[in-house]
């Protein structure tokens, strides 16, 4: 099944400014869903679509802070934008302590909003880039034999065959053998590329 594409998700109590909402971002030729409430976007959305959150502050029910850390506590990646009316800031600025994405101050004009909207949508394509590639590394370091674990460890942490062979008590030929193993089942061209892929996974726990 064909991906989403990537949408703005507008969530206001007030029906006129979600409305013009919707057709500001539509008008660029972004995809655009709006929700009076937080609760409806909650039943809606799944972590999965990409995109971003156009999110007001002060709502009836769950208010839009305590929709960013509902999402937080779901780990949801999604970038947050709030609209804020005057006597917002000081929430809004709580709001950017938590993760939020940026926050846009009412008044405010559409080109304002589109470029926040543009960055937030460039951020969640980065993220989510990098939580693919986490998975792809992780997967491949999941092909690994235990010795395979072993010998990576003590390569990327600088260490010379010879070394490794002696530390292990197997000969240089087949610590070499396990290296060329490691870095084919990794992807890896070179021993930094490695380094950086066992950094990036965020599973340096095969210390030497």
């Amino acid at each position: 099944m064909k991906p989403k594409a990537p949408g703005v998700y507008i969530v206001d109590d007030d029906d006129a400014v979600r409305s013009s909402l919707r057709l500001l971002i539509r008008s660029v030729g972004l995809p655009a869903e709006a929700h009076a409430s937080a609760q409806d976007f909650l039943a809606a959305y799944d972590p999965a679509d990409t995109g971003c959150l156009l999110l007001d502050v002060r709502m009836p029910g769950m208010s839009g802070l305590e929709l960013q850390q509902e999402l937080n506590r779901r780990g949801a990646t999604i970038p947050v934008v709030f609209i804020t009316g005057h006597g917002d800031v000081p929430m809004a600025v709580e709001a950017m302590q938590q993760g939020a994405f940026d926050f846009l101050q009412k008044p405010f004009r559409d080109q304002d909003l589109l470029d926040r909207v543009h960055r937030a949508l460039a951020r969640d394509a980065e993220s989510r880039a990098r939580l693919a590639e986490r998975a792809g590394i992780r997967a491949r370091l999941a092909t690994l034999t235990p010795r395979e674990l072993e010998v990576m460890a003590l390569i990327t942490h600088g260490k010379a065959n010879k070394v490794i062979g002696a530390d292990l008590g197997v000969s240089q030929r087949t610590v070499e053998i396990h290296r060329a193993h490691v870095m084919e089942k990794m992807h890896a061209n070179s021993l930094a590329e490695l380094v950086r892929m066992v950094l990036d996974s965020g599973e340096n726990k095969h210390n030497p």
